[in-house]
């Protein structure tokens, strides 16, 4: 049995570890990050050419299950995904962690793009925590009269907002850190999207105990009519449900 993950997530590596060692696993990483954590099993680096690419790569592999495990904000290689897998004939299944759930205390703001993200920031405030990643920078750039706090696993690239102190670091992320991190920069507004997991949950924490507000990116449209697992073990029960049904099902 050869499975194709889609990865670059924690969900996408846990998976590869408990599989490489009874079925062939490949993981294919996209290649945005300089250095990335690599999972077990194969690995791949770099894009397909699409969703054709991508059928032409299940087929001349011979891969008899997709795994869809990128990050819930890469919404273009899942449709690719989906498409690739009906023109190959190949099982597809998304692994998608649950997003985040406001709680009391919560302050969100929910905007449907960056975009929309950016434009809702100066009514909130003044020095603005950015966890969206250093892709997209530029619907913040025009935000001159606000200081940027961009933390990211490499550097950011121009265009950006003028203003900005760029912090490079690499979750997971503690309480404690991220308490100490909104303090030491007086933080008074964090834009996140919504990513899930708990890798990078603890700033919502920090900033629900001192009331920060936060601007939520919504997460982008999945392709409909897939099935989705919430974690790898999910993933891993539904390849066994294949191997047991002889990849029919």
């Amino acid at each position: 049995m050869h499975v194709l993950i889609l990865g670059g997530t924690t969900e996408a590596r846990q998976l590869a570890e408990q599989l490489h060692t009874t079925v062939r696993t490949t993981t294919s990483l996209a290649g945005r990050v300089a250095t990335p954590r690599l999972p077990a099993g194969d690995v791949r680096i770099g894009g397909f050419g699409g969703a054709g690419g991508l059928a032409q790569w299940l087929r001349e592999h011979e891969v008899d299950a997709l795994i869809d495990a990128t990050h819930p904000f890469a919404g273009t290689i899942s449709f690719n995904a989906a498409s690739a897998a009906a023109e190959a004939h190949v099982p597809l299944l998304a692994l998608r962690r649950p997003g985040w759930v406001a709680a009391d205390g919560d302050d969100w703001h929910p905007a449907d793009s960056l975009e929309q993200a950016a434009a809702a920031l100066p009514a909130l405030g003044r020095r603005v925590f950015l966890t969206t990643g250093r892709m997209g920078l530029a619907a913040f750039a025009h935000l001159d009269n606000l200081w940027f706090l961009m933390r990211s696993v490499d550097a950011p690239e121009p265009p950006y907002p003028p203003r900005m102190e760029v912090l490079l670091d690499r979750g997971p992320f503690t309480l404690d850190g991220e308490r100490d991190l909104l303090r030491r920069h007086r933080i008074d507004v964090l834009v996140t999207k919504d990513s899930g997991g708990a890798a990078t949950a603890p700033k919502l924490t920090a900033a629900r105990e001192v009331g920060l507000p936060v601007v939520v990116v919504r997460r982008p449209p999945a392709p409909e009519g897939v099935p989705v697992a919430a974690s790898p073990d999910e993933a891993a029960a539904w390849l066994a449900q294949l191997s047991a049904w002889g990849l029919s099902g």
